[in-house]
């Protein structure tokens, strides 16, 4: 994907560096976010679908029309069917999705630039247990449907808030700053069946990119693959599904249609992940399934 020049101003030029401190200040994210939620900003929708070539045939328009431009911008989906098959993970978002093995040092490279596990999941022992694991990576365009599911069924083990500035997620961002450190975040530990614990964690993104997950109450700690996490607001945006060393495959199909950047487009409830005594649709062992590779 070709970098815009409003882009390139803001994140490799110092005028635009000064700049984009103030775009990124949480009053003038505040302000643009009342904007796009009052009604004025409606005339921005038809534009919007325009630009990004929206198909609208699977949603639900409210009667009278989107009331703003985030009432359009978090759309939802006319059918949710969700089909579950034992110790899979399924992609919670429409995106493109890129991965990369976890190393040793827990640190982990994505877009040419270096993260530490520790410092994204703020928790160093949390980090440790997933040192040889896959970090699967969905990036989300504005032209993405924005609402997320949970990836596998499972116990919620804790939950976590990560306060950040926010900067947007396009390459050059990626190339100029450590993206993932500096956004806001939150993730869930989810502990499945089949494939142990879990990190699912959203990243929220300029200029107004909040995210916006269903709170769970204590009766409600087990969540199902398929059922609705959340969405975000306006904005490019992020997420971030972590997996245990040596729990499963990654689906065949991820293998082929990759962009030059490596990033494959997905949809949500698309099967990506089955883990090593996972059965087949028929029912049989995973050994007997031929679309799946690369174990980790």
């Amino acid at each position: 994907m070709r970098d815009s020049a409003a882009l390139w101003f803001l994140y490799r030029t110092i005028p635009g560096r000064a700049i984009l401190k103030v775009l990124v200040h949480p009053r003038v994210s505040n302000v643009a976010g009342a904007f796009l939620s009052c009604r004025a900003s409606r005339c921005l929708v038809p534009y919007y679908i325009r630009r990004h070539h929206i198909d609208m045939r699977d949603i639900c328009v409210p009667k009278g029309g989107f009331r703003s431009f985030n009432d359009f911008f978090t759309r939802k989906r006319k059918h949710t069917a969700f089909q579950e098959l034992p110790g899979c993970l399924y992609s919670p978002c429409d995106g493109l999705l890129s991965w990369t093995k976890i190393t040793d040092g827990a640190e982990f490279a994505i877009k040419h630039t270096r993260y530490a596990l520790a410092d994204l999941l703020k928790d160093d022992a949390l980090a440790k247990q997933f040192q040889g694991g896959l970090a699967l990576i969905f990036r989300l365009t504005p032209a993405h449907y924005h609402r997320y599911c949970y990836a596998a069924s499972g116990s919620i083990v804790c939950q976590k808030k990560i306060n950040g500035v926010l900067h947007c997620v396009r390459p050059v961002a990626l190339r100029t700053y450590p993206v993932f450190v500096q956004n806001s975040r939150e993730y869930q530990v989810i502990r499945s069946e089949k494939c142990g614990a879990l990190v699912q964690m959203e990243i929220g993104a300029l200029l107004v990119g909040r995210i916006h997950n269903r709170p769970l109450s204590a009766e409600k700690v087990r969540v199902r693959a398929g059922m609705e996490k959340g969405y975000f607001a306006f904005g490019g945006s992020t997420i971030v599904l972590l997996i245990p060393k040596g729990t499963g495959r990654l689906s065949e199909a991820l293998r082929h249609g990759k962009n030059k950047e490596g990033e494959i487009a997905v949809r949500m409830g698309d099967l990506i992940w089955q883990a090593k005594d996972g059965c087949a649709e028929d029912g049989n062992p995973k050994e007997s399934l031929q679309y799946f590779w690369e174990m980790v």
